[in-house]
This record gives C-alpha cells, sequence and structure tokens, in this order.
C-alpha cells in the first residue's frame, strides 16, 4: 500500500463529490503550480488516474469518491454530537477505537474514526475486509453503555436497521440478512462488525461500518450506494417519462455524478439514524425495534439453511428473532434459537456450499501488470501496478496467498518482468499462451507460437459480452484489432502502433512534431490537435476496416449457408451483425471518437481487464 501525501488528500477531497474544480483552486491544495498538476496527478493510484476529465481549466471524476477531508468530517459529526478522527491510512479503523476504549471508556463514547484506507480491514467470523481507494465508506464509533457485555447480544441487528432506514431516507431500498448484513437480493452492500471492551465498570462497544460506496465496472455480484440509485432513477424515469420536450430534460452536457449521493450526505444521513437507534437502546433495549427489524429482514418466514464452515447445520423456516438478538428456527425437531456466533445463514434453495476455490489471475501487459484475485468465479480484487513498484501485489499476496489455489496468468512482456512479478509471490505461476483451440473457439492463427497470448484471451474474455460475431479491439502499447465469428472461429487481426508509440516515433522521425499532442477535433487547425486527431483517425479507421470486413464474411457466409440449405435466394437485409468489444486505457476516448453513425448503427461495449475475464473463463470452463 504505497502512501499518499497530505496534499494528495486534499485534492481528492475536492474532486470527491464528482462536481467540476478549477485547476488554480486544485494547485494551492496540492502546493504546485497549475502546469505540474497533471505530473502530481499522475503519483494517484491506477484506479483513481482514469476518473479524470479535463475541460477548460476544469477537473472533474467521472464517478464519486468515498474522501472527505477533515473540517467537513468534523462539521457532519458536530451535529450529531460525535467527535471525530481522520485517519486516511491506518491498519484499521476499529483498531483506532479500540484502544482509546482500552484507555478510557468514557473517552471513547461517541467517538468517530473514519479511515480512507486500511491495510487490514476485517469483518466479522475472521473475514478479511477488502477495498480499493474511495470505493468504500468505512468508520467505527464508540458508545458506552452501563450494560455489561452479554446484554448487548441485539446491538448488531439495531446498527444494521439504524442502517437500512438512514439508506430508505435516502431513496436506497435494502434489506438485512440476519444478524446484520445489509443487502440487495443476493448481493452485499454493506457489513458491520461489533468488537466490545470492558473498562471501569461500563461496555464500549465499538462498531465498524463498511458500505459499498461505488464500485469499479469489473466487479460482479456486487452493490453500491450510486449502483442502487441508478436503478432507482431508472426506475423513476421509466414510471414517468418524461416528453421529448419536456422542460425537465437534462441539458446534454449534464452528467449522473450532478444527481448522485455524495459521501457527506451519506455519513450524515447514517449518523443521524445510528444516534437515535443508539440511544433507543441504551434506554430500552432491542424489543421496541423487533417489529421493525422482521419486516426488513430478507429471509423472515421463509425457509433457510444454517451452516458451520461451510457445513449444513440446521435447516428450516426462520420465525422470528429474540429480544437478545437470536434467530428463531422452526424445524421437523422443534423450534430451535440461534445464537450469531460462527453460523452463516442461506436461503434453502440456494445448494449447500462447496469449498471456496481461489485464483489469482494476471495480466502481464508490455508497460503494467494487472491483477485479480477471484474466488468462485467472482472478482473480489482488481487492481494494477507498473513493473518498477509491484510491492502492492507482495502485500495482498502476504495476506491472501495461503487462501490461493492456483496463479494463473497471462504475458506479453519479457521474461526479466515476469521474474519480477515471480519475485513478489510465493508459488509458481502457470503462464498461458496462445493455443490452437480454447473453450469452443478455433484459432486460425498460423502459427499459435507467435500469436500475443493477450490477444487470445481477449477473444475467450469477450464471449461474455457478445455471443454475436464481433471485432475485438485493445488499446495498449499497440493497438490491436481482431476478428470472431459468429460460430466461434478466431479469423487474426491486425497490430499496429499504441497512441504513445506513434506519438514517440513522430517526434523521433520528424524535424517539427516533437510536440504535445492536443485535442481530437474534426479538422484539426494546429499541429498539436493534428497529430491527437491523425493518431485517433488510425485508430478508428482500423477498427470500422476490420469490422466492415467481418460484417462482409459474415453476411456473404451465412447468404450462402441459407441458399444451401432452403435451395433459393434469401434476403438478407442490412446484413449481419458484428459487435465490437474494446479494452485498455484508451477505448473510452476511441469510442468518443468514433462516427455518430456508426455507434448507433452496432453494439459497442467498453470493457475493463478483457484478458482477465477471458482467464476467468478459461479457469471456470477449461
Amino acid at each position: 500500500m504505497t502512501a499518499l501525501k497530505p496534499p494528495h488528500w486534499r485534492v481528492l477531497a475536492a474532486l470527491s463529490d464528482g462536481l467540476p474544480q478549477h485547476v488554480s483552486q486544485l494547485s494551492r491544495l496540492a502546493g504546485v503550480k497549475p502546469h505540474q498538476l497533471n505530473g502530481f496527478w499522475q503519483q494517484m493510484p491506477p484506479h483513481i488516474r482514469g476518473l479524470l476529465r479535463q475541460h477548460d481549466g476544469m477537473w472533474r471524476l467521472v464517478r464519486p469518491l468515498a474522501v472527505l477531508d477533515e473540517t467537513l468530517l468534523q462539521e457532519i459529526g458536530g451535529r450529531h454530537g460525535f467527535q471525530t478522527l481522520l485517519k486516511n491510512e491506518c491498519v484499521s479503523s476499529n483498531d483506532e477505537m479500540l484502544a482509546l476504549a482500552r484507555q478510557n471508556s468514557a473517552a471513547a463514547h461517541q467517538v468517530l474514526c473514519l479511515a480512507h484506507r486500511q491495510s487490514k480491514g476485517r469483518g466479522r467470523q475472521g473475514r478479511s475486509w477488502q477495498h480499493r481507494l474511495g470505493e468504500c465508506l468505512m468508520f467505527s464509533f464508540g458508545w458506552t453503555f452501563d450494560q455489561p457485555q452479554h446484554e448487548l447480544g441485539a446491538l448488531a441487528l439495531a446498527t444494521a436497521l439504524a442502517c437500512r432506514r438512514a439508506l430508505a431516507a435516502l431513496g436506497l431500498e435494502t434489506q438485512i440478512k440476519w444478524p446484520n448484513d445489509l443487502v440487495v437480493g443476493g448481493s452485499k452492500l454493506g457489513g458491520i462488525l461489533i468488537e466490545t471492551v470492558r473498562n471501569g465498570g461500563k461496555t464500549v462497544a465499538v462498531v465498524g461500518i463498511g458500505i459499498n460506496f461505488v464500485l469499479p465496472k469489473d466487479v460482479e455480484q456486487a452493490v453500491s450506494v450510486q449502483a442502487l440509485q441508478h436503478s432507482a432513477e431508472t426506475a423513476a424515469v421509466r414510471t414517468n417519462r418524461p416528453s421529448e420536450n419536456s422542460e425537465t430534460r437534462s441539458p446534454h452536457f449534464q452528467t449522473a455524478l450532478q444527481h448522485s449521493i455524495s459521501v457527506s450526505r451519506l455519513l450524515d444521513t447514517l449518523l443521524g439514524e445510528l444516534k437515535q437507534a443508539f440511544g433507543s437502546f441504551a434506554a430500552a433495549g432491542f424489543a421496541p425495534m423487533l417489529a421493525d427489524y422482521a419486516a426488513a429482514n430478507r429471509d423472515y418466514g421463509k425457509p433457510v439453511r444454517l451452516l458451520l464452515d461451510g457445513k449444513p447445520l440446521h435447516e428450516g423456516t426462520l420465525a422470528g428473532f429474540t429480544e437478545q438478538g437470536a434467530l428463531l428456527l422452526d424445524t421437523a425437531d422443534g423450534r430451535k434459537t440461534i445464537v450469531s456466533g460462527e453460523i452463516s445463514l442461506r436461503p434453502s434453495d440456494t445448494p449447500p456450499a462447496a469449498p471456496p476455490k481461489r485464483y489469482l489471475l494476471l495480466d502481464a501487459g508490455n508497460s503494467r501488470l494487472k491483477w485479480a484475485w477471484v474466488e468462485n468465479g467472482t472478482f473480489r480484487h482488481v487492481s494494477h501496478a507498473p513493473y518498477r513498484d509491484l510491492q502492492q501485489l507482495g502485500e495482498e499476496w502476504r495476506n491472501h496467498g495461503s487462501e490461493t489455489v492456483e496463479i494463473i496468468g497471462c504475458a506479453v512482456c519479457g521474461e526479466t518482468k515476469k521474474a519480477a512479478v515471480q519475485a513478489q509471490l510465493g508459488k509458481n505461476i502457470v503462464w498461458l499462451s496462445s493455443m490452437s483451440s480454447g473453450l469452443g473457439i478455433r484459432n486460425h492463427y498460423r502459427n499459435p507460437a507467435e500469436h500475443g497470448a493477450d490477444r487470445w484471451f481477449n477473444a475467450l474474455g469477450s464471449r461474455r459480452f457478445s455471443n454475436r460475431a464481433c471485432v475485438v479491439v485493445s488499446c495498449g502499447t499497440a493497438v490491436t484489432t481482431d476478428a470472431l465469428t459468429e460460430d466461434n472461429h478466431y479469423l487474426g487481426g491486425t497490430i499496429m502502433p499504441g497512441f504513445h508509440l506513434m506519438k514517440e516515433a513522430m517526434a523521433q522521425k520528424t524535424a517539427n512534431l516533437n510536440r504535445p499532442a492536443g485535442k481530437v477535433y474534426p479538422f484539426p487547425t494546429t499541429t498539436s490537435n493534428a497529430l491527437a486527431s491523425g493518431m485517433m483517425d488510425a485508430v478508428c479507421g482500423a477498427l470500422m476496416v476490420m469490422h466492415s470486413r467481418l460484417k462482409t464474411r459474415e453476411t456473404d457466409f451465412y447468404t450462402a449457408k441459407t441458399q444451401e440449405t432452403d435451395g433459393g435466394e434469401t434476403s438478407t437485409g442490412s446484413g449481419k451483425k458484428v459487435d465490437v468489444i474494446i479494452t485498455g486505457g484508451g477505448a473510452a476516448k476511441v469510442v468518443q471518437a468514433l462516427p455518430p453513425e456508426f455507434t448507433a448503427a452496432n453494439t459497442i461495449k467498453v470493457v475493463d481487464n478483457l484478458v482477465i475475464y477471458g482467464l476467468l473463463n478459461w479457469v471456470e470452463q477449461g
């Protein structure tokens, strides 16, 4: 975990709401001159660097972050009677509060510690809590009770109910999975961990809360506050769709971020509900909340299965809950009372849990390494780093490597960089190369041994996003455009220099073109803009030419096949559909630069980490 300096945190906090900020203000926060801001920004974590958009001296992020500055945190906490601590980086916010509670039980009461990044965050049953900077709201607070520890068994349930009420007040509907998980269907939105300290005749409950604020696109089977809000807004629009001429219609330049829930509003609402719930619990216990908790519970009145260490323990109907927080289960042998402990709950139609299969998947490109921790076919964490600094990979391996079944990778880099990756890991890596066939796809490359493994696994990964013929484009150090037919024949494709290589070639081989690239315009009138536009036109042209070739090939092939089957002529209309799957750092810019009539007529999907999806397909099916 590479530490950020205070100026970086100040700039992140200023941009975290997704609204535009002028570079003059940001440069003051960063302590650099405006022209130095771009270099300053390159020191941010990779997953945040790509969120930046610049226009006319204004910077903004394309999605909000769960980052607050100290002044705003104090203001929010003060409204609800909380003292606040801001830890940009720490081991665990719960550890910070536990240390305070052990020193003085009174001093920990209504003290809140918010953490932006935790090196060893944890959840229930000893599970590690994994997150990326800015994507999860994480905080812990202390509350001192007169009651002994054994009388606080239902506090976790009360906490979950308070959080659920706060989210409902923001228009986000969630449910509770006993005892205290916030869920949407089968997906987890947030979790709660309560640890207690007995000191001076008082019990201090240290309550840790983590709520997914925004998630990367490549995390499956999970939800976040922003995703829930988007779903709610989409449903509202479908229910009450304005007319085409309605004045309520948003201008084209408005973004969804302007309507997003800010992290400050989320925290403010949570603290209000938590304070009320904890005050009520201290005075009257859980009994007044019991009916509301049952109504909010996902499984109340339904058949469920209880597991212990992954093995079935009880089956029955969830009949209710006690004032002490226990679960009442009606089984064939009668009613049982189940306390939380290490018990896990599943709907009864969920198959018995198999031992988790954990993999570390590696995409070793020319300039950087991407990796994903996978459990049972689901991405748990995705990250990337340059080869010169793979410290984060090593730290993650030391924390989670013992749980990993196998390390599987795809490499186009040299042996030196592969050795640098191996040096960070305590287990051999299975490097996969291109193949003559795989997962039902036939590779027509004449010599698969010289075929780039990244191109092959991009093709395998594309089948997660399209079952039709598709052009698979990768915008990295090189730009590749590959053709995959509807009936799973990989036909081959083209390779050309990527944006940086084109720029370097122009700078080295021409006398007057060693200058920064400008912006892309239809008719550029400066040399810098002409450079940027020419490079983009080259990439877009390669994509569209390959698309045209594949569309012609597919249309002719299926026309001939239909005529052969039917024994006569057939109408193909506008021809077979051919999708575009595009990945890599420049993917979004390429899509924006394509002609509007092309994007309107075709399905185009931008997919981050397509190679890793291909590796995942191979792991699951191969």
